[in-house]
């Protein structure tokens, strides 16, 4: 358990918001390097078959195991912080998510131990994909429950933000790598972002020693108001809600990880199945992309505590959902600039529809099932969406020879999310008029209202 401190100063917004989102920066750092090695060098490393486009199928395959362990990890880690702390349960994924990282940079490939090779990179995906599960949600709520509640939607947005900035750090740790000759890539390069985690992680656990536990959270457990199982509890009282999440869920990632992922592969393998591009301008492309990214997510929170949750998210939906259906179209024209325009368009679409997703999942819920709540609904959208999105991809293509289609298959997704948010009810203060919350101590700082 990480040491306590006295919380009677509150954390600065500057250091609430880099211990909130360190986390998912590392999370999306790890899964970007680990999607772009596997869309790059995998398939010669670890997947050795007779087709290129095989192995690099069966690498991507192993990115979506990541992702079906992360609502076990939800569910795990969400009972701890439940039960236990906010605090606690951040600190255990993500010291968990750091020690899979390193040991993947570390891992000998096939020509070494054979048939081992892959299964321990498996292993590795599934630890990773347990702490992923505890990591963005309770560091959602973590932070959302530290919020004054006119500004939780931008507080709730240090979290998303972490996701392109982890990515633009993982793309920036393979821009120096694709720097090396192809042999030296392939050989021991690759390891090199995987190896740099290890800074992540000191620094993340360094700042999130100073963060007390949540308000919310310290006057739960001094009512003694903590439930004895929380995910039971919230499957049983809020099953819909879990539902509808996961719903709104499954169009964003499956949008997002598909232009992280399946982009990269899809511009920068050989016809017919890719486009046969130069690595690196995609690369930096896609870090141009993930930029307006995070500039999205944040002005889609800060709007979201102005104006409501719903309007933003739905606007982001349908712009997302038309972006699905135009970026294939854009990328398949065949030229660097298109696939880069493509990723642009794209990145910047779904941006609006992520920041405030994690206030609003947040807000979705009761104090003493939040973070099982979000954990295991965000996550469950994001196996049957992100997860699995990139391999889907690979095999559309593989299938018909027509990109266009993994655009249909992403607005299809999409479409879900929009009909899941409809049936939502709205949260945010300004529209529900509930921003008188019981104070907390520290005074000043009130609480997220207990929604029923």
């Amino acid at each position: 358990m990480p040491p306590q401190r006295n919380d009677a100063h509150p954390p600065s917004v500057l250091r609430l918001g880099f211990a909130a989102g360190v986390g998912t920066s590392l999370e999306m750092y790890d899964f970007s390097i680990y999607g772009t090695a596997a869309a790059l060098v995998f398939g010669q490393v670890f997947f050795k078959t007779g087709d290129a486009w095989l192995g690099t199928f069966m690498s991507l395959a192993t990115f979506a195991i990541g992702f079906l362990m992360a609502p076990l990890g939800a569910a795990a880690f969400g009972w701890l912080g439940d039960r236990r702390g906010r605090r606690t349960a951040l600190f255990a994924a993500f010291t968990l998510m750091g020690v899979a990282t390193l040991g993947m940079g570390v891992l000998p490939p096939y020509a070494v131990l054979g048939v081992a090779a892959p299964l321990l990179l498996v292993g590795l995906r599934l630890l990773h994909g347990i702490a992923r599960g505890g990591e963005s949600a309770g560091a959602a709520v973590f932070a959302v429950e530290h919020a004054p509640d006119r500004r939780r939607g931008l507080y709730g947005s240090f979290v998303a933000l972490g996701s392109p900035i982890g990515t633009v750090l993982a793309n920036l740790a393979f821009t120096f790598v694709l720097l090396l000759p192809e042999d030296d890539v392939t050989s021991w390069g690759w390891r090199l972002p995987f190896l740099a985690g290890a800074v992540v992680l000191v620094l993340g656990m360094w700042v999130r020693r100073g963060v007390g536990e949540s308000p919310v959270f310290q006057r739960m457990a001094a009512a003694e108001g903590r439930a004895k199982r929380p995910l039971a509890d919230v499957v049983r009282t809020n099953w819909r809600r879990l539902a509808l999440i996961a719903g709104v869920n499954i169009g964003l990632t499956a949008s997002t990880f598909a232009l992280v992922t399946f982009m990269l592969s899809y511009a920068t393998s050989r016809a017919p199945e890719g486009l046969g591009l130069p690595r690196q301008p995609i690369v930096n492309g896609a870090m141009l992309a993930l930029l307006g990214h995070a500039l999205a997510n944040v002005g889609a929170a800060w709007l979201s505590d102005r104006i409501g949750r719903k309007p933003v998210m739905l606007t982001g939906a349908a712009l997302s959902l038309a972006s699905a259906l135009a970026m294939f179209p854009i990328a398949t024209t065949g030229t660097v600039t298109a696939v880069n325009t493509a990723t642009i368009l794209g990145f910047a679409a779904t941006g609006i529809l992520f920041g405030p997703m994690y206030t609003y999942f947040s807000e979705l819920f009761p104090r003493e099932q939040r973070q099982s709540g979000v954990g295991v609904g965000y996550h469950v959208g994001a196996v049957l969406g992100g997860g699995i999105s990139p391999m889907i991809a690979n095999r559309i293509v593989a299938g018909t020879g027509d990109a266009h289609n993994v655009g249909y298959y992403l607005a299809g997704l999409l479409a879900l999310s929009l009909v899941c948010l409809l049936v939502l009810p709205e949260t945010a203060p300004v529209r529900t008029r509930a921003a008188t919350s019981r104070p907390l101590v520290p005074a000043g700082r009130p609480a997220l209202e207990e929604q029923p």
